[in-house]
């Protein structure tokens, strides 16, 4: 009888063991793969000297916010603040690479400067972002690029191996046969303006119009003659820059920004004159 009891209790002490949670097999970390399914796109990892040459080309300081759409696992979050110093945030919809990036987060100890969120990039508030990179497929870009171009003016964007289609970006670079594209996004221009010079003997109100394509504008002002085409304008961000000779024959150099419906900034004509310059939107 003895040896049975023993028996029956080792059976049972044996099915509490196999069935008791601490005796299951560990759960395996995940890890991600190459060419695995997300939401909208398979996971390809950006390699590390793309990153780099991605944060250079936005010119990315500690004074910068770098938001990354989709994530992955981290790795562009994780540069900018890791290498660049800047606040960083990556949004990453799978919930597991979510996760998993967070932990590379930890991992690189740049928590107090980085962080991933489980979310859609097309429900998320990105704003906030003085630097935006992504490495997504062409018709998500499209898709984006009307909210893109309504952030602040001055924003920098970065896309590897996509570009915006008719969007021309103001800087394309090449490592090893990838390409990384670069975009500042312009302040609104387009339309008609109140121009007022004054300083250096001139006190002029003039008409100025603008036409606008993204960062490329065209327009005249008018002079006495008629109207004058303007020359060399460019618009990056928030700074802009024209030129148009006078009824004199005059060049004069035109530089400023532009704050919604303000422009405002210097100008130097080829006599020397010198002044500062306003416009309005009208």
């Amino acid at each position: 009888m003895h040896w049975f009891r023993s028996t029956s209790t080792a059976a049972a002490l044996a099915a509490l063991l196999i069935c008791s949670p601490a005796a299951a097999q560990p759960t395996k970390q995940y890890e991600p793969s190459v060419g695995q399914p997300g939401k909208d796109v398979i996971w390809v990892p950006t390699p590390d000297d793309v990153v780099e040459r991605m944060l250079r080309m936005a010119q990315v300081t500690a004074n910068d916010y770098v938001i990354d759409l989709g994530a992955g696992d981290g790795k562009i979050a994780i540069m900018a603040a890791k290498q660049f110093g800047a606040r960083a945030m990556g949004i990453e919809y799978d919930p597991e690479m979510a996760r998993h990036a967070q932990g590379n987060i930890t991992k690189a100890g740049v928590t107090g400067k980085a962080r991933i969120v489980q979310g859609d990039i097309f429900a998320s508030d990105f704003t906030q972002a003085t630097v935006l990179t992504m490495y997504l497929l062409p018709a998500l870009n499209l898709k984006l690029r009307p909210q893109i171009l309504n952030m602040r003016a001055g924003t920098r964007v970065v896309s590897h191996s996509f570009n915006m289609d008719d969007w021309e970006p103001d800087e394309s670079s090449s490592m090893d046969g990838r390409r990384a594209y670069f975009w500042v996004v312009p302040a609104s221009v387009g339309g008609n303006w109140t121009l007022n010079l004054s300083g250096g003997g001139v006190a002029e109100r003039l008409e100025l119009a603008l036409e606008q394509r993204y960062q490329k504008i065209e327009g005249t002002v008018g002079i006495r003659a008629g109207l004058g085409g303007l020359r060399e304008p460019r618009l990056s961000g928030f700074q802009i820059a024209f030129a148009y000779v006078d009824d004199h024959g005059v060049r004069r150099e035109f530089s400023g920004r532009v704050s919604g419906a303000r422009m405002e900034g210097g100008f130097r004509a080829d006599n020397g004159t010198e002044g500062r310059w306003t416009a309005t939107r009208k």
